[in-house]
């Protein structure tokens, strides 16, 4: 009696092969493993103070009437754009933030085009220019509010000899000359690294060919320093449209709402009035603005660049 022999093939070990383009994805999950923790805790304080933010701009939440907090849906926002203080704080906001960004830019180009000059102390004068942006926004505010514009002992009283009450007469502009003052170091940096990157032997090449200092800055340095100039437009007006300090120690928004932007009145509708309803649906429409202005000044900074990081 023959009996099928029946023949079981051995199980052969299964290699798995692995493409380069999966190594180098694990290898680059490996090497971002580590920041996982500073990700999440960057979520943890921006991210989910701002969802609140959103949810409480939905209610109608003051806190001097305990209990009294209930969903009013897009309420927050309709009374606020219908509050006059609002919109004269807006305007203030925006004259504030586009004036002081032109005359720091505009300062801080002329004084970047003279730093990169070559004289006797230019290592000192770069630092005492720098100086201001190294100091603290709120010391800033409380030095020219008791030695520049004191009606009685401030360095205008004393150089133009008149007893003018500039924080009472010209609050927005004393405010935006303080603003001018702490920014314009920051343009000047920028600017300035955009004049040393610029090569050296283009500028050499335009004055063998006779063009004149005025022609090779309007025709050469100024286009290779647009896309500097754009990064401190957008980085200046994400920063200035949020000052704070200037306004609270120097003019408290007076007189009236005269100088009273959007930082302030946001304060003073959450901690002054205790309305954490309309409060929270200013902070969102702030965070809105802000983003559809950087989003505007980042796709002309795109422009400005190729894939691979040149101009076009």
């Amino acid at each position: 009696m023959s009996s099928a022999v029946s023949t079981v093939p051995e199980s052969t070990p299964k290699h798995r092969t692995t493409t380069p383009e999966a190594r180098a994805k694990s290898q680059a999950f490996k090497r971002r493993l580590p920041l996982l923790p500073a990700l999440f805790f960057v979520l943890a304080v921006t991210q989910l103070p701002f969802l609140l933010t959103v949810f409480y701009s939905f209610q109608s939440y003051n806190l001097v009437r305990p209990g009294s907090q209930h969903f009013v849906g897009l309420q927050n926002y309709v009374d606020v754009f219908s509050d006059s203080t609002f919109l004269v704080a807006l305007l203030n906001t925006v004259v504030l933030t586009v004036v002081c960004v032109f005359v720091s830019l505009l300062i801080g180009l002329g004084l970047a085009v003279l730093l990169d000059r070559k004289f006797l102390g230019r290592g000192i004068v770069r630092t005492l220019l720098i100086t201001p942006f190294l100091i603290l926004p709120a010391a800033g505010a409380l030095l020219w509010k008791t030695t520049v514009f004191d009606p009685t002992y401030g360095l205008l009283h004393f150089v133009l000899g008149t007893d003018t009450d500039w924080l009472s007469q010209f609050p927005l502009a004393a405010v935006m000359a303080q603003v001018i003052w702490q920014w314009t170091p920051f343009m000047m940096l920028l600017i300035l690294a955009g004049l040393q990157s610029q090569p050296k032997d283009v500028l050499e090449a335009a004055s063998v060919d006779g063009a004149g200092r005025w022609r090779t800055f309007t025709l050469i340095t100024l286009p290779h320093l647009s896309r500097f100039l754009q990064l401190a437009t957008l980085l200046g007006a994400i920063y200035i449209v949020n000052s704070f300090d200037a306004v609270f120690l120097m003019t408290q928004g007076g007189p009236g709402t005269a100088s009273t932007n959007l930082p302030y009145y946001i304060y003073q509708r959450a901690f002054e009035g205790f309305d954490i309803g309309q409060s929270s649906a200013m902070g969102v429409i702030v965070v809105i603005l802000t983003m559809i202005v950087a989003t505007f000044a980042l796709r002309l900074m795109f422009r400005a660049f190729s894939v691979t990081g040149g101009v076009k």
